[in-house]
């Protein structure tokens, strides 16, 4: 058998390596034409039942409904629809398509990247600013299905609301979160339920911390876009002595740091006093020249409000105090307090 020369090799190589670049190049057009075609399905399922839904609801406003079907339409159209066209027209079906109408009266507020199914999920909200700010959000962070019942379930829309003016919760109702300034990435409170720590359940900040590392990516979900971790328990030489902080990330939005301590019980003025001065050191020994301030938050399970407004006086740095919960936040409350605010009360 001859053996193969240098240049042989060479060529066998060459030979190889440019196959194996057809099947990459053959791969990613599959890729993109599957993507594209399950898109176009999508697009088309969302027109259609939009189109059912219409039709549905513009029967009934009619009249024809009580003329022939009355209370009882929807039972028929299933049945009816069912036995003609196969599976996926029940009642229940029948009945999100027609709520889909409803809550989307306007087909051009319709969004190519949703699927149908963050639609069902989408038009359980109970007013037109959850539904326009969720359907934002799905859209600018690219949310699966799973991450919009998470942010859904644990009010996201109404914790946010909160800690803004009246004119702002509107805004972000339609545009969804901006993160352009520091503000834009608090929330309080903060919830952490993922971490599977119950109220009851006796804990430390270390156990908290621990949770927080092993459950990151959905830890930076609730936090927001953009963030990268950096590490934990952060050490800073001052002088002859070593601090840590519990977590450092990056927002590459706002370009700058991100200081998180973690706080078992309540947050004290001191805690607020260390912050600032973890951030001063940042800015003094870490930030590069074109790094924007830093920012602290302490997130503790409860907070004075009035010993924090004292706390947080004179201070100058982009430093914010909230909360954390480790189980939903009920839903009425947040409710009550939201309708307040955009009552003007």
């Amino acid at each position: 058998m001859k053996k193969k020369t240098g240049k042989g090799i060479e060529i066998a190589q060459a030979q190889s390596n440019g196959y194996k670049n057809l099947v990459t190049q053959i791969g990613s057009l599959l890729v993109e034409s599957r993507k594209q075609v399950f898109q176009a399905v999508n697009t088309t399922l969302v027109n259609t039942y939009w189109q059912i839904g219409r039709h549905i609801v513009e029967y009934e406003q009619d009249g024809n409904a009580k003329a022939q079907y009355g209370a009882e339409l929807l039972d028929n159209l299933a049945k009816d629809l069912t036995a003609q066209f196969g599976k996926g027209f029940s009642r229940s079906n029948l009945f999100q398509v027609r709520l889909f109408y409803l809550k989307f009266p306007k087909i051009q507020t319709l969004s190519g990247k949703l699927s149908w199914s963050h639609y069902t999920e989408i038009i359980k909200a109970n007013s037109n600013l959850e539904i326009g700010f969720y359907t934002k959000q799905c859209e600018n962070e690219n949310w699966s299905v799973r991450e919009l019942k998470r942010q859904m379930k644990s009010l996201l829309f109404h914790r946010i609301a909160l800690s803004k003016d009246k004119k702002s919760v509107l805004e972000i109702s339609k545009q969804g979160i901006q993160t352009q300034k520091p503000e834009d990435i608090i929330k309080d409170p903060y919830v952490l339920e993922f971490l599977g720590v119950n109220e009851d359940q006796k804990y430390l900040e270390g156990d908290i911390e621990e949770k927080v590392v092993a459950n990151l990516q959905t830890f930076l979900l609730e936090f927001g876009k953009g963030f990268a971790f950096i590490g934990r328990q952060y050490k800073m030489q001052i002088g002859a002595r070593q601090f840590k902080v519990d977590l450092v990330f990056y927002n590459y939005n706002l370009k700058c740091f991100v200081l998180i301590d973690l706080k078992r019980g309540e947050i004290e003025h001191y805690d607020v006093g260390q912050m600032n001065m973890y951030l001063n050191f940042f800015k003094k020994e870490v930030c590069a020249q074109d790094d924007n301030p830093p920012i602290g938050i302490v997130l503790g399970a409860y907070k004075d409000q009035l010993l924090m407004e004292y706390a947080m006086q004179g201070i100058e740095n982009n430093l914010f105090v909230s909360k954390y919960q480790l189980y939903l936040p009920k839903r009425e409350e947040l409710q009550s307090e939201l309708e307040k605010l955009l009552s003007g009360k």
